[in-house]
This record gives C-alpha cells, structure tokens and sequence, in this order.
C-alpha cells in the first residue's frame, strides 16, 4: 500500500536527500518548476529529468536525460507525468535502485505502486512534497 499516514510521509521526507524529478520544466507556469525551486530551498538535491532538455538548465541544475543517466544514488523519484506514463518512470526507479517513487497530484497508477512496492520501494500517490513538507513541519535538510 502507498503511504498514506502523515508519520509514514513525514519519515520519507525526513530521510531523503537526492531527488530525480522526472518531467522537470524550465516554465515557471508549470509546477513541476515551482516544485523543484521549493525542494532545493529546502536542501535537497534535486536532478531535474527530461529527454528534450539534455544539455541545459532548471534553476541551475544540469537536466539528464533519464534516471539511468543520473549517475549517483537516488533517494526519491518525484514523478511529473500523467498516471498511465508514470507507470514507465516508475518501472526505471526500480531499475536504477531507488528508495521511493512519489507520484504527484493527480498521478495515480495502482499497478506501477505494486510493482515499486514488490521491488522494495516506498511508494506515495497523489501527493505533492512541497505541499507535504510545511504541512507536516519538515525541517530544512542541511
């Protein structure tokens, strides 16, 4: 089961530090951008992924093409696609070892949580960290 109990959220949160953020955008409209501005204030490390970007820049971090590109330890996954294509980021987070995927607001697919889950990974659904982080009182990482 996805993790669903605030001290369940907030012990992901407490003990990630890297986070790959799949379907990072350099818009500020969009909110995959707002959500990575907010994580790296709050100090984690967050490798922006997105295949078209390859080369450039979100908020001063070097976007990768994929989480196999990454190249260092994942801690979380923070997935920005819709539920059906996130079955395919999640299926890579297990691939390269990650700690947990976390699927967005709106993104929910069942049965790429049991797969993450079956591997190993903690899973949240249709949740958003940078709402989580001051609703649950997340102390700055650093």
């Amino acid at each position: 089961m996805p993790l669903t109990r605030d001290e369940d959220i907030a012990d992901l949160l407490n003990t990630v530090r890297t986070i790959a953020l799949v379907g990072a955008s350099p818009k500020p409209d969009r909110a995959s951008y707002g959500v990575m501005g907010r994580l790296l204030a709050h100090g984690y490390r967050v490798i922006p992924i997105n295949p078209g970007l390859v080369g450039q820049q979100i908020h001063g971090q070097d976007v990768v093409g994929s989480l196999a590109d990454v190249g260092e330890p994942i801690d979380m996954v923070d997935i920005f696609r819709n539920s059906e294509a996130a079955g395919e980021s999640v299926d890579e987070a297990i691939a390269v070892g990650a700690g947990a995927v976390w699927m967005q607001l709106g993104v929910i697919n069942e049965e790429a949580a049991a797969r993450a889950e079956a591997a190993g990974l903690k899973v949240v659904m249709n949740h958003c960290p940078a709402i989580e982080i001051p609703r649950l009182g997340i102390a700055p990482v650093g």
